[in-house]
């Protein structure tokens, strides 16, 4: 008996190594100094000279959304969810990115599958500007079922240390500013796949008069990147902070940046609610409150701003492209860094 036989294809393995090797070097930026195979990928931080760097780091996954791209047989959209999921962790707190790692395991490795999700792992890094500077291909037989895998990210950026977003400066009277969201971005899937598939019986191909498309697209579509937008903007030094809305919604992200003795109201209906989330909800019944700590519900970043920078701040999201941006809510003075939801 040998390694193959057990069920670990060494062989494979390299040839995956092999085929990604060019896409993982399409992402390249003038700081990557190793190639994709190394032991550890190296970065010169002296290619992004910076007077006082504040390095920033995040992880992440893609979390049970993944059911869908095993359902669908589309894996060239999960490595996008994965690099902007990890770039919008990172932006709220006015960072850059730099470099992005990759961890993929499978029971049994599938070449074209593994290339297919490195395809999207290096379109998302070279739209972000960010180097796919290594990762980790393992086959783990018998501990995922065939055709299965998981995937997680691994992000770095830089900013200032004079310009890092840190949400000190939040304050009762301050403007919430809500930004869309592309759909349920990688969050609420447990929710949603429960809900489409166990109580309404579709399958991934079945077409949804409400949607206007398949289920499979609807809930594939990619978690969005907000780098391109709110980047330019960070030179106007109005944004105080950033909530990038994943998994607990408004409800659990939102508080993650406010400052003790500080509260937020926010009015669900001053944004229009996509069509997605209001079919779940009506589909599966599910209560308004568990819809708003479950879901993004439409909106997938918040900006704090100061009351007189507000209506500004939302012209120049909406000159750069962004109609959706409006006015959600304000902070208020509170005991405890919460949510309060209150009609618009």
């Amino acid at each position: 008996m040998d390694y193959k036989a057990s069920g670990v294809d060494i062989d494979a393995g390299n040839e995956v190594v092999r085929r990604i090797r060019g896409l993982a070097r399409r992402t390249a930026t003038p700081g990557v100094l190793s190639e994709l195979g190394s032991f550890g990928g190296l970065f010169h931080l002296g290619a992004v000279p910076r007077r006082d760097p504040v390095l920033v780091s995040s992880a992440d996954g893609v979390g049970t959304k993944l059911r869908l791209a095993f359902m669908t047989g589309v894996h060239s959209t999960i490595g996008v969810d994965l690099v902007n999921h990890c770039v919008n962790d990172i932006l709220v707190q006015g960072a850059e990115p730099l470099f992005f790692l990759d961890y993929l395991a499978s029971g049994r490795l599938e070449a074209d599958v593994a290339v297919q999700i490195v395809e999207g792992l290096s379109r998302a890094c070279r739209e972000n500007g960010c180097a796919l500077l290594g990762g980790e291909t393992a086959e783990m037989p018998g501990f995922y079922a065939d055709g299965e895998y998981d995937v997680a990210g691994f992000i770095v950026g830089v900013v200032e240390r004079e310009r890092l977003i840190d949400g000190r400066a939040v304050a009762a009277g301050d403007a919430l500013i809500g930004v869309a969201s592309s759909g349920l971005h990688t969050n609420g899937y447990s929710l949603a796949r429960r809900i489409v598939f166990d109580t309404l019986r579709l399958g991934v191909r079945d077409y949804v008069a409400a949607l206007g498309t398949t289920v499979g697209d609807a809930l594939l579509t990619p978690h969005r990147s907000y780098l391109s937008l709110i980047h330019p903007l960070l030179d106007r030094r109005t944004i105080k902070a950033m909530a990038h809305i994943t998994g607990g919604g408004i409800t659990d992200n939102l508080p993650r940046v406010l400052r003790p003795g500080t509260e937020a109201i926010v009015r669900p209906g001053s944004w229009d609610t996509p069509p997605v989330f209001e079919w779940l909800q009506s589909s599966g019944d599910v209560p308004h409150e568990d819809m708003l700590r479950t879901f993004n519900m439409g909106i997938g970043l918040i900006l704090v701003v100061g009351a007189a920078d507000a209506d500004a701040m939302v012209a120049a999201l909406r000159g750069a492209g962004e109609s959706s941006a409006r006015i959600i809510g304000e902070v208020i003075a509170g005991a405890e860094p919460r949510v309060r939801y209150l009609p618009a």
